[in-house]
């Protein structure tokens, strides 16, 4: 109930009751409608700011579900990266050196993508996680191709093992000549006096003096790729291509046994020594080339030397002396 008011009135000298007027009474109530409207707005303000609805709590908890399971994802991708490290390098530095084969150029390990927008789609959709999303999937995709790209590996290397047979008999394992007394081996691999020019030169092969007539031998499985004369430079001689990017060279012959394009087995004659081109005495100078480049043929003399004569021979082919082509 209402509390009666009181005026006084100094007409009358009396004190007249305070009649409310209809529109002080709607003043009133609009002050009161308009207070209790913004003290409304305002707890609806702070209650927001401190308090989550239940649409918001459900959608907080359906993405801190999403970043934990994309965390996993992260942590599994990474997991497997780890062991495709491990292929890789098993593949490089254990498969491919049984194999004598060159590893796989990082940048094709890599296999990367480019020239187009391949999240574009994505993108498009203006998703609230696409960074996320892009990130993993990027990931994702690196992955596919560089597991590809290593099954494409094992698939080489795996034929090469089904040739293994054919890979060991094509590897020119023996010397050229019979050299029973180690005593044949003249000039080793590297840089020697020239016996013409009296200057250092790198020398590509190995020398072996031996009489005139001596037998040669190939020193592995392969086809007879070349069989030439030539007055000067390494005058008579025989290339044979092995496969498994391997040739050999046979030079300063005296007489040739085989012709082009023929099949030769290891320790197959194929000519005898002779003293033809650049040469100042009679003997073979064998050189083998790896892949398109020269390499020290002592290193593959493995095949008809004990490791002891194997020491022994590649001591006496890292003196420094003068080779005799």
């Amino acid at each position: 109930m209402s509390r009666i008011k009181y005026y006084y009135d100094p007409k009358t000298c009396k004190y007249e009751r305070y009649q409310r007027s209809k529109w002080d009474t709607l003043l009133n109530s609009l002050g009161f409608l308009s207070l209790a409207s913004v003290l409304a707005i305002v707890f609806i303000i702070v209650f927001n700011l401190y308090f989550d609805s239940p649409k918001e709590l459900m959608l907080k908890r359906e993405n801190k579900e999403l970043k934990l399971y994309y965390s996993l994802m992260e942590e599994e991708v990474g997991k497997m990266n780890e062991m495709l490290a491990d292929l890789q390098s098993r593949d490089d530095n254990l498969y491919r050196i049984i194999f004598e084969s060159e590893p796989i150029a990082p940048e094709i390990r890599m296999a990367g993508v480019g020239g187009t927008d391949k999240y574009k789609e994505i993108r498009e959709k203006g998703l609230n996680q696409e960074k996320l999303i892009i990130s993993l999937n990027s990931k994702i995709d690196a992955l596919k191709r560089q597991m590809y790209v290593q099954s494409v590996s094992y698939d080489e290397v795996t034929e090469l093992a089904l040739r293994k047979e054919e890979y060991w008999s094509s590897i020119p394992a023996i010397q050229p000549v019979l050299n029973e007394n180690l005593n044949l081996l003249a000039s080793g691999y590297g840089m020697r006096l020239h016996p013409i020019l009296k200057v250092r030169k790198m020398h590509s092969g190995v020398d072996f003096a031996a009489p005139k007539g001596t037998p040669i031998y190939a020193t592995g499985d392969g086809i007879v790729k070349s069989v030439t004369t030539v007055f000067g430079g390494y005058g008579k001689h025989i290339e044979i291509d092995h496969g498994f990017g391997f040739v050999t060279r046979y030079a300063h012959m005296n007489d040739f046994m085989v012709r082009k394009g023929q099949k030769v087995k290891r320790g197959d004659q194929i000519g005898t020594v002779g003293n033809t081109g650049s040469s100042t005495a009679p003997h073979v100078h064998y050189e083998v080339i790896k892949d398109n480049k020269f390499v020290n043929p002592v290193q593959y003399f493995f095949q008809d030397l004990t490791p002891e004569e194997f020491d022994k021979i590649l001591e006496l082919a890292s003196k420094e002396n003068q080779s005799l082509s």
